[in-house]
């Protein structure tokens, strides 16, 4: 979660975190205006055991033998900024990634720092976040845990080594707090990562460079899926990624090795790669393995990810379900929490990997009357945040005969949930993930206008878009997520001709009037964006949105068709 999404006049939402992060600690719940990822945040800090008045080491520049390779690279990017921190009252960190500061200079008081900036020592931070998000991310005051850090606001971007998406580490600027979103020195942490991503590549040594180079334009040329092999380094595309396993790569790359042993360039390994041997002065660097698609193969699951997952390659969507399929294949219950709408209880049937699995609905009742004593197989336990006090008391029970049972819980956040059903939440907490909103992962949208696409009539061409269409369906912020894109996709394929692409103007209302054609102002951006995480606080429900934010519901759809496309 970025705070970057909160509303810029944030000082009477950061009083009531204050206020709820007070009865956090006092033992309470927490209260149901807490976005869901602060209020898991902070369930998992309790888990670990960070105390709010842990004191942090001061974060200094630790002697390092040898200086890590991307300190020794950031390092004079870094201090070229030390006058522009003087000015702006910030401090500027350097994290590897495993969240060990390496370098931090400025002005945020010294008992603030540390050398350590993952959650198992210090809670939610916007360094964590960033790393584990893969994008910008952004913690102010009270949503950490720690209490040297309630006044401080921080900005993290992370920082990916040269042609991947592997994270080497994060910069973060930290400042006073200012209660304003999104933090005033963003440009700034974004800005110094580029330059250090620019920096690592400049830095390679030149046989390294070559072989990213050939990588590079091996992925220009062609959709094709290619893996570069460069001594113990791995460039793998995201085609690659699709098509192959862990196992599938690793074999490969053996394959790839023997190639380069008998330096035989036109020898093709499994799966049909062609193979480019790269050079460097005349001596061999590394290889490029551009693959063709094997007819009739089935698209692999990237390590940690389950087969057949849903739709969706974008960061917040990969991070979300290569975490649910760890915890997943460690036996024990999974708690899956988001919005209605988001594919709960589909990614839970595909984690489960039984043909016909078992599900039970806790919105129709009874669930202690029919929950087996033994499911063998495991089971979907669906709408948690409806489970009345005695089927949470039965949901206990098999945690506690069964406790590696594997039973998937999907729980959609709304109304506060009541003392028992908040103790199996907590209990839960520690295994839980949270599915992002399709509105936080539009580039999803493309794939996912495929996969719910029905089957086109025989004879018939599958439904495609034109380019205006699907931009607005990307701007759309989708409150009813995955299964308001499906019924809206379904709905044209019924009633449409089977003629030409779908174009914008057959688009539903507030989908098709979304864009404003303007940029927005610093007042409407702020009630945009107070919108969306009332939608988010509300399940998608906007008859309670519109009573929380106390305006009419017809308002609430107007002032959705208005900022849809800024969506």
């Amino acid at each position: 979660m970025t705070t970057a999404e909160h509303p810029p006049t944030a000082r009477p939402a950061l009083g009531l975190l204050r206020r709820a992060r007070a009865r956090f600690l006092a033992g309470h719940p927490p209260p149901a205006d807490v976005p869901d990822e602060v209020a898991a945040a902070w369930r998992r800090a309790r888990f670990h055991g960070v105390r709010p008045d842990t004191a942090t080491p001061a974060a200094g520049r630790a002697p390092q033998s040898p200086e890590p390779e991307l300190l020794a690279v950031a390092r004079p990017v870094l201090e070229r900024l030390t006058p522009v921190l003087d000015h702006e009252r910030a401090t500027l960190l350097l994290t590897d990634a495993r969240l060990r500061v390496l370098w931090s200079a400025g002005h945020v008081p010294r008992d603030t720092l540390c050398r350590d900036f993952s959650e198992e020592s210090v809670g939610p931070n916007s360094a964590a976040l960033a790393l584990r998000t893969g994008h910008r991310a952004e913690l102010h005051g009270p949503e950490h845990i720690l209490d040297v850090w309630q006044e401080v606001s921080a900005v993290s971007v992370p920082l990916r080594a040269p042609g991947d998406a592997r994270p080497v580490g994060t910069v973060t600027v930290a400042s006073a707090l200012g209660g304003r979103a999104p933090h005033p020195q963003a440009a700034l942490a974004e800005a110094t990562a580029a330059v250090v991503e620019a920096e690592l590549r400049a830095h390679l040594r030149p046989p390294e460079r070559a072989v990213l180079d050939a990588y590079l334009a091996a992925c220009a040329r062609q959709e094709r899926p290619v893996v570069a092999f460069a001594g113990h380094s791995r460039l793998v595309s995201e085609a690659a990624a699709r098509l192959l396993s862990a196992r599938d790569i690793e074999e490969l790359e053996r394959a790839v090795h023997e190639v380069l042993r008998r330096d035989a360039p036109g020898t093709r390994p499994p799966d049909g790669a062609a193979v480019e041997i790269v050079r460097h002065l005349g001596e061999t660097a590394g290889a490029v393995a551009v693959l063709e698609p094997v007819p009739g193969r089935a698209p692999a699951a990237p390590a940690g990810r389950p087969a057949g997952a849903l739709a969706g390659h974008s960061v917040p969507w990969r991070h979300a379900t290569e975490r649910a399929a760890e915890l997943a294949a460690a036996h024990g219950p999974l708690l899956l929490v988001g919005e209605r709408g988001t594919g709960k209880t589909a990614l839970a049937r595909e984690l489960l990997g039984a043909p016909e699995p078992l599900v039970f609905d806790a919105a129709e009742g009874d669930l202690h009357e029919t929950l087996p004593a033994d499911p063998h197989g495991g089971l979907v336990l669906r709408h948690a945040e409806r489970l009345a006090q005695s089927d949470v008391a039965a949901v206990v029970a098999l945690l506690e005969t069964r406790p590696g049972t594997p039973l998937l819980v999907t729980y959609t956040p709304g109304a506060p949930p009541g003392p028992c059903l908040q103790r199996l939440l907590d209990t839960l907490a520690a295994r839980s993930v949270t599915l992002p909103a399709l509105r936080e992962r539009p580039e999803d949208i493309r794939e996912l206008l495929t996969a719910v696409a029905p089957a086109p009539e025989p004879g018939q061409p599958p439904l495609t878009w034109t380019l205006d269409a699907r931009r607005a369906l990307e701007r759309y912020p989708w409150p009813g997520n995955v299964t308001e894109l499906a019924h809206v996709v379904r709905s044209l394929a019924q009633r449409r001709r089977p003629v030409g692409p779908v174009r914008r103007a057959e688009l539903p209302d507030p989908v098709r009037e979304g864009p404003a054609g303007r940029t927005l102002s610093p007042m409407e951006h702020a009630e945009r964006t107070a919108i969306l995480e009332a939608l988010r606080r509300h399940g998608g429900n906007k008859a309670r949105t519109a009573a929380a934010l106390g305006i009419g519901r017809a308002t609430l759809y107007r002032k959705l068709r208005t900022y849809g496309g800024h969506a």
